[in-house]
Parts: structure tokens; C-alpha cells; sequence
């Protein structure tokens, strides 16, 4: 993954170590759900502050006590709306990225051959169903340089072009706006879907 600017947690300092550290963005990428983008994605940076390092380190999470893990994230502010389940969620990645990839997060997408082996190892990953490990995967070719063949098809509408749908698309304040747009609007169609087929099912 090559080093570069992003605009994730709107947070210098935050979004410093995800543009450095692999770890950091998966990690953020894992906290993002049921919170805002930001909180999420400042998560990696809360953590390792919090645990007096400059970056994330799979190891030493793996190795943490579940419950001295937890207490980082727990800790006011809370990394997470429910840091409790999350701390056990990013143990659990990095148990596997251990176990898996000896500990390198890059070793997920270094030798992937395709798009589509690239998806397969995200979506393996704890935590990361299809529709995140395709926005990653998004991230990963949109942002972070890494473009094996065919991971725009692998990445499904996440990757196409000039689209405004996920965090891959976002890069400063008015990319931001604009993915909050879509989502809202993709919100808004989905409970309009559902009530009209509530309505339906009534008759």
C-alpha cells in the first residue's frame, strides 16, 4: 500500500496514520457501521494512542487481554457505539491476520492475482462481509494504489468511476457531502421500497 493523503476521519492527525498504516484502515474500515464515517475511521488513531504507540500492531492486539482491549476502547469517549463487541471484533481480525498473514495486513492484498482473489480475502476476513470488503477493495484501487486486474468489476458499483457512494470516493469535504447525499437518498428509497411493500402484503 503506498502512502498517501486521506480524508477519511477528517482528522489530521487520524488520517495520517490511515494513509500510512494498512492496519488502520482495516481497522477503520471494520469500526465503520452504525456510526458516522468520521468516529469510525478515528478509531485506529484513538486506539493506538491510547495504548502509546504511533501506529497499530497486530500482534500485540492479538495478544491483549480481551478485557484490557476492551477497557482502550471503552474509555470516554468510547471508540464505537458499542465498544465492548467492537474490541473483540478487531481482536479478532488481527488474531487472524496473525494467524493468517503473520501479522502483516498488506500480506491480504500484496499477492492477489485478481480483483476477484483480492475480494476473496477480504471477505474471509472476521468481520468483513461482501458489501465492506467491496468498499475496501473500492479504497484499495481508488486511493491506496492497489489495482490488480479487474478490481473495479470485483468491487461491484463501488468501483465504478466517478461514482459518489462509499468512503473510496471520498477525498475532502465535498466528495463528503456528496456520499452523504447518495446515502440518504439510498436510505430514503429503501424505506419507501419496504412500506410499499408492507402496504402491499396488507391488501
Amino acid at each position: 500500500m503506498k502512502r498517501t493523503d486521506l480524508h477519511l476521519a477528517q482528522n489530521p492527525e487520524a488520517d495520517e496514520l490511515l494513509g500510512r498504516s494498512p492496519l488502520a484502515a482495516l481497522v477503520g474500515m471494520l469500526l465503520d457501521q452504525q456510526i458516522p464515517m468520521e468516529w469510525a475511521f478515528s478509531g485506529p488513531h484513538t486506539i493506538a494512542a491510547r495504548m502509546g504507540a504511533d501506529d497499530l500492531d497486530a500482534h500485540e492486539i492479538a495478544a491483549m487481554d480481551p478485557e484490557a482491549f476492551a477497557a482502550v476502547l471503552q474509555e470516554k469517549p468510547a471508540v464505537h457505539r458499542y465498544p465492548g463487541s467492537m474490541a473483540k471484533r478487531v481482536q479478532q481480525l488481527c488474531q487472524y491476520l496473525v494467524e493468517h498473514y503473520g501479522g502483516d495486513p498488506e500480506g491480504v492484498w500484496r499477492d492477489a492475482k485478481t480483483g476477484a482473489e483480492l475480494l476473496k480475502n477480504l471477505t474471509a476476513l472476521p468481520g468483513f462481509g461482501k458489501q465492506k470488503a467491496q468498499i475496501f477493495l473500492a479504497l484499495l484501487g481508488k486511493q491506496l494504489g492497489v489495482q490488480p486486474p479487474g478490481w473495479r468489476e470485483a468491487a461491484g458499483a463501488y468501483g465504478d468511476r466517478g461514482s459518489f457512494r462509499s468512503v473510496a470516493d471520498i477525498t475532502g469535504p465535498e466528495s463528503l457531502t456528496k456520499v452523504r447525499a447518495f446515502k440518504q437518498e439510498a436510505k430514503r428509497a429503501a424505506k419507501e421500497a419496504k412500506e410499499t411493500k408492507a402496504a402491499k402484503e396488507a391488501k
